[in-house]
Order: structure tokens, then sequence, then C-alpha cells
């Protein structure tokens, strides 16, 4: 199995190393669909809505592509085109045109991408730290010694900031340098291209100014410029870094070896994307089934979650539907495949999770609306000036020197920190509150909450059954009963063995697929199960519909009945009553049976409730909301709520989740208090008047310091210090969330 899984490794280039495939490689990865063929990308480079609309729209005018689909958490870019499989080579080329790498998308062998950038910005920004520390500690000397200091001394100390300063700029500014280059080969301006005029205007005057002996120089301003933006853009990077994690983690359940059954009867492992509808494959207990698939032999218990949410197993037989994802827990299963892999439930549950996220990456924050009409303004007022001081004085130093300032001062050092800033200082606020905040945006959406849907199984609820009528049970019947459940992964067992506290076994112990246990102690033969498997169905037949029961059964004695419920969260009323009081209408949405939820339901005062739904039924909900003008909270925890999560407007994950609703959520509540929701909206409310006041903050700002610029009343130095003293009162404004 180890050789095998290493020959996958090998012959699978990882994302990171998949820049240099050939064109033989790429076009390994064409598949053919109903009426074209498609290709999953790794797209590098992508960072904002305009990257997806350049990049689609780009595609788009290709002959034969049909679709291109960018999702801005995964960097997954999913094309569709007709013709013959070099066409995506020309859609690599065409994307290296564009200015964004590409390769083939391999999630089960990828890094997060955005970790990388955020070492290299973290490099970046400790660079320019390093950077404006000493040069600010050369250029105060020069400010001190004004009058005092010959003209020699301070050109060689220029000389010295220069020499720190450049190579600083060319390293700490590259990220802006890069993303304002591939917005000019593809004809389109960004909000990097004024920050990387500013930079690069002010090292290139203070170069000329130097080397003329006039004693002004501007390596501090360029190198302050650059720290103060490149906090924005770490931390801004930094809140967005695990939106994408949920698509890699049901990338990881997918199983990548089947053991498929030869003709002669023979079992081979094979890779799980070369199984084809019909192959007969071999399930071991343990075994993650790795394709949608029926029983044809056996009989055992299958961990459902993924598809139901719920944690009672579901026992089955020949005949029985399997899906992709699906653990079988105790007995070997004869599977017939119905779907490859990629068309299994699993990856439809992953590109449903992708396509939340894609919808969420187009979500426009409100630094990205302000920064639309940004851009030509700057260009325009620093045009102006330039024309204007030229026509009036005709120097061309000083209508350089006055341009230059004025692209400075309006540098978006502070519209970059509005909403990074705030969200910093809210995450720490609800951090505090026992809520982690995961998506850079989810703030925003979080105050703009209009209804909240609750999944039930570990959300409401604890999600795992317990005993709830011990009173009415012997304690020799306790005992004898949890020596058989000690044995057993079944989460009935569990509960009984967790009530009944550590003990022996029973002797002989066998467990029966998909009807219970047996086996012997003191001497008598003791069973613990169904009812149907111990021929008790008449005594069962009036037990609460939203209850489980197991039944105890001693040799020669009256059967004993043990009965189990999932219980609803000692805070769950509260968190209800708290988010009723925002006037916030809830419903409950759950794949567990009619009468536990109704029960539910009636318990926490809910009207609106859905029992049965699968994950689509669950999506179908979020996206009628949505589309009623709605912007709904979803509160899961299952594997099966991760495409709900990544769906609604914004989402929440308990604590002790699902790793991949976890990753789904935006904010995920830690120690499993539901009542820390009810908070996080206050916070979340409190911080979008944060950023509101930012915003006019900044525009204050300019509408202050841009004037003087433009008139000539501020040199690029004071400019510089100027853009820095507003980057600390956006800041400073911030940490009033302290108090919220």
């Amino acid at each position: 199995m180890a050789s095998l899984e290493s020959a996958l490794n090998a012959s699978s280039p990882a994302l990171g190393d998949a820049s240099s495939a050939s064109g033989d490689e790429i076009t390994a990865f064409v598949r053919q669909t109903e009426d074209s063929k498609a290709i999953d990308l790794a797209v590098d480079g992508a960072h904002c809505a305009a990257c997806i609309v350049k990049i689609e729209d780009g595609l788009q005018k290709m002959d034969g592509v049909k679709r291109a689909r960018l999702n801005l958490s995964t960097g997954r870019l999913a094309v569709s085109f007709t013709g013959p499989d070099s066409t995506a080579e020309e859609i690599v080329h065409r994307l290296d045109y564009l200015g964004y790498g590409a390769k083939p998308y391999q999630p089960e062998t990828a890094d997060d991408p955005r970790s990388d950038e955020e070492k290299r910005l973290l490099r970046a920004l400790g660079v320019a730290g390093f950077a404006s520390a000493n040069v600010m500690l050369l250029s105060i000397s020069v400010w001190a010694g004004e009058g005092e200091m010959s003209l020699a001394t301070v050109t060689l100390m220029h000389w010295i900031s220069g020499l720190i300063a450049l190579p600083a700029v060319a390293y700490a500014g590259w990220p802006f340098f890069k993303n304002a280059m591939t917005g000019l080969r593809a004809r389109t301006v960004n909000m990097d291209l004024p920050i990387s005029l500013a930079v690069l205007l002010a090292c290139g005057l203070s170069i000329y100014e130097t080397a003329l002996g006039h004693g002004a120089a501007y390596f501090d301003a360029a190198v302050m410029l650059l720290f103060f933006l490149l906090i924005g853009r770490f931390l801004d990077v930094r809140l967005r870094a695990r939106a994408g994690q949920a698509a890699r983690d049901l990338a990881a359940l997918q199983a990548r070896i089947a053991h498929r059954i030869a003709p002669d009867g023979s079992v081979k492992a094979i890779p799980a994307r070369d199984v084809k509808p019909g192959d007969l494959l071999r399930i071991a207990p343990g075994d993650r089934l790795p394709v949608d698939g029926e029983v044809i032999e056996g009989r055992g218990d299958v961990d459902a979650a993924l598809v139901t949410g719920e944690t009672q197993p579901q026992t089955l037989e020949p005949g029985a539907l399997v899906y992709s994802g699906m653990i079988n827990l105790n007995a070997p299963l004869t599977v017939k495949a119905r779907a490859a892999r990629d068309d299994s439930l699993l990856a439809e549950i992953s590109r449903l999770v992708e396509a939340g996220e894609q919808g969420r990456s187009r979500y426009v924050r409100y630094a990205d609306k302000a920064a639309r009409a940004y851009v030509p303004g700057v260009f325009a007022m620093a045009l102006i000036t330039l024309v204007g001081w030229l026509a009036i004085t005709g120097d061309v130093h000083d209508a350089v020197m006055n341009s230059i300032a004025v692209l400075i001062i309006t540098c978006p050092c502070a519209l970059a920190l509005v909403t990074p800033a705030v969200q910093v200082v809210a995450s720490g606020r609800l951090y505090g509150e026992g809520v982690l905040l995961k998506s850079g945006d989810a703030l925003e959406r979080l105050a703009e909450a209009k209804s909240v849907v609750f999944d039930k199984t570990g959300t409401l609820t604890l999600g795992r059954p317990a005993l709830i009528n011990s009173e009415d049970i012997s304690p020799r019947a306790l005992t004898l009963a949890a020596r058989l459940a000690r044995g057993s992964r079944h989460p009935i067992s569990r509960a009984l063995a967790e009530a009944a506290g550590p003990g022996p076994l029973a002797d002989d112990l066998q467990e029966i697929a998909g009807g219970g246990l047996t086996g012997t102690a003191d001497g008598a033969v003791i069973q613990f199960g169904s009812s149907a498997w111990l021929g008790l169905e008449k005594q069962g037949q009036d037990t609460d519909p939203s209850v489980l029961e197991a039944w105890l059964m001693v040799e020669g004695e009256a059967p004993v009945r043990f009965v189990f419920s999932d219980s609803l969260r000692a805070d769950a009323l509260d968190a209800v009553t708290g988010l009723k009081a925002h006037g916030l209408p809830i419903e409950l949405l759950s794949g567990d049976r009619e009468a536990p939820v109704a029960a539910a339901a009636q318990a926490l005062g809910l009207d609106r409730y859905q029992a049965g739904l699968k994950p689509q039924g669950k999506i179908d909900r979020i996206n009628a909301l949505k589309d009623a003008g709605d912007t709904p909270i979803m509160v899961g925890d299952g594997i099966n709520d991760a495409p709900a999560l990544a769906a609604a407007h914004v989402s929440v994950s308990m604590g002790s989740a699902a790793d991949i609703s976890r990753s789904a959520a935006d904010l995920v509540i830690q120690g499993d208090r539901l009542a820390a929701l009810p908070r996080a909206i206050d916070i979340a409310k409190s911080a979008r008047a944060r950023m509101m006041e930012n915003f006019a903050l900044a525009n204050i700002y300019n509408v202050i310091a841009v004037p003087l610029a433009v008139f000539g009343l501020v040199t690029p130095l004071v400019a510089a210090i100027a853009m820095s003293a507003s980057s600390l009162v956006v800041m400073a404004n911030a940490l009033r969330l302290w108090r919220a």
C-alpha cells in the first residue's frame, strides 16, 4: 500500500511544482464532460475581485472557451472548452499573458497558496521596518544638525540612507511593483500603480537631489510608505488565509486508493481516480468509500455523517446505496461503483463548497468600493499639479517635486488600513468572547445579517447520544450491559460505557453488524442491541420516535430497556433568545428524523424547521433566502453542513465541529458556547461603525492635505509624515473597539 501511495505522489506533480509542467502534463489533466472538455487550474497572483473579472473575461474571449470561473479563496480556475486537448495549453499561455501563473490544480497534494504569500509579505514587512528605523535615525540626525552640519556631511548621510533604502525598496516593494506591472500588461490600472510610482519617484528624486548636492532626499519617505502599506496588506492576507481551507480538507477526505475485484476474483489496489462505473470494489472495515456505489455483498454499519450529519451509523445490506466519504465500520463489503470519483457525492460537496466560497469572494468590501474611483482621481490630481506648476512657473524641478508630494500624500495607506486595522482589533475582541474570526470580510457580512439558520445535531444539541433513563436501570443491569458496550465503537455503546464508567469486558465478546453485541458474564449469556435483533419488536412499538432505544437480554431474565437521546446545549435557549432580541428570524434545518427535529424546535420555541435534508436541500433553502433578499447566518457543525456554510452570507461553526465545517465557516465558536453568537453580532456592528468612521477620517485628511500638496506647501518628506500620521489616526480609531 505504501509503495502505491509513493508511486501516486511521484507520478502527479504537486501544486508547487506544476509551474514547470510541460504541455503533455497539462493536457493529462483535461477531462471529458457531457458536451465539452474541462480542466481545473491553480492560478497564482490573483488577489482581488478585479483579478477575477480580468481572468474570466480574458479567457471567455478565447475561441472554444465556454466558461471560466475562478475561486479566489482556493485559487482554483475551472474552465470548460471545446476542441482539442491542446486548448488547455493555450489557456495557460493566455493566463501568462494576463500576468498570472497557472498549473494543474491538485488539491490532495497542494499546500495553501496564501501561506506562502503571508511569508513573503512578512519578510518584506521586516525588511521595510528595518530600513525605516535606520533611515529615520539618519534623517533625524540631519534635521537636528541643520545649520551646523556641512553640505558634504549631509550628502554623505543621504548616500548612506540610499544604500540602506534602495535595496529595501527593491525587495519590500516587489509585491506592489509586480501587481502594478500585471495590471499594465493587461491594460488596466490598480491601487498598486500609484503606490509604485510614488515610491519609485521618491527614490529617483532622492538620488537626483543627492547627486547634485542639493541637500534634500526622501529615502525615508519611500521606505516608510512601504512599511505602512505592507502592514495593511499583510493583515488583509492573514485574515483571508484560511478562506479556502474547506475545499482542501474535503479533498483530503477523498480516498486516493481503491481495491478493485478482478474477474478472476483477485483484488488489486488502484488509484481511486481510475475507478469506473460498474467496477466491483472491496471495502474493508475502517476503509473510506472512494466512490458512490451499491452494496452487492455483505452486511454491516457505515458512518454516514457525511450525508445525514447524524452520529447514528447506518446498517447496510445488499442493494443499499453508499456514497464516497462514508466509512465502513465493522464488516467487509463488496460494492459496485455507480460513478467515477469526480462525479461522486464527496466531489459534488467539494464543488458546492467552492461555489459558495466563490460567491463570497465576489463580495465587494467597503474598501474595494472606495478604491474604484481612487486610482484615476490620484493620477488626475498629480497630472494637474505637474502641468499647472509647469504652466505657471516653468520650473521643472518644483513641478516634479509637488506632483510627487501629491502622489505620496494621497497614497492609500490610511485607506489600506481602514478595514484590516478594524478587523484585527475586532478579532481580538471576538477571541475574548470565545469566537475565532477566520474570514477577512466576515465582520461586514455578519453586521448585515437578517436571519439565522441552525443545524441541529452537534450545533443546538451536543451531537452525541446520552443515557437518559439510568434511574430505571438496576446497577447490575448497567454493569452487565457496559461489559458488552466497552468493546464496541457504536455511538450508543460509547454512550453507555461513558455512563457506566471504566470496567472489565465480557467474555467471548462478538459484535453483530446491524444487530448488537453478545458475550458471557458471570456464567450467563448476555446480549445488548436493537429490539428487532433480539426479537422484541412488540416491546419497542410505543417508543418515543425522538429517542433511541436498546435492550439488554440476560439468559433467564426479563429484558431491560435503555433509552438514549441527544440533549440540547445548556445555552441553546439563551442563544436563540439573544438572536430574537436582535430581530433575527430563526429556522432549523437538519438531516435527522422528523421527531427529534420537531422536539428540538419545540423546546427552543422555533416555528420554522425542516427534517431529513441532505446537503443540497440545505443549500437550496439558503439560496431561497438569499434570492428573497435575505442575508442568512448559517450555524452548523457536520461535514454535510460545509456546503451550506460556504453558501450562506456568513457562516458560524462550533469549535468541536468537523474540520471541514470549521474550515468552511467565517467564525468558529470556541468552547461551544452558542450564547457568544449574539455578542459577536454586537461587535460586528460596532466594527462596521468604526470602518465608516475611518473612511470619513481618511477623506477629511485628503480634503485638507491634497490642496496643500497641490499648491506646493509640503515637501515629499512632509507628505510622507502626513500620510503616516493619517494611518496612525485610523489605527487609533480602530482601537476604540476594545471598549465596544
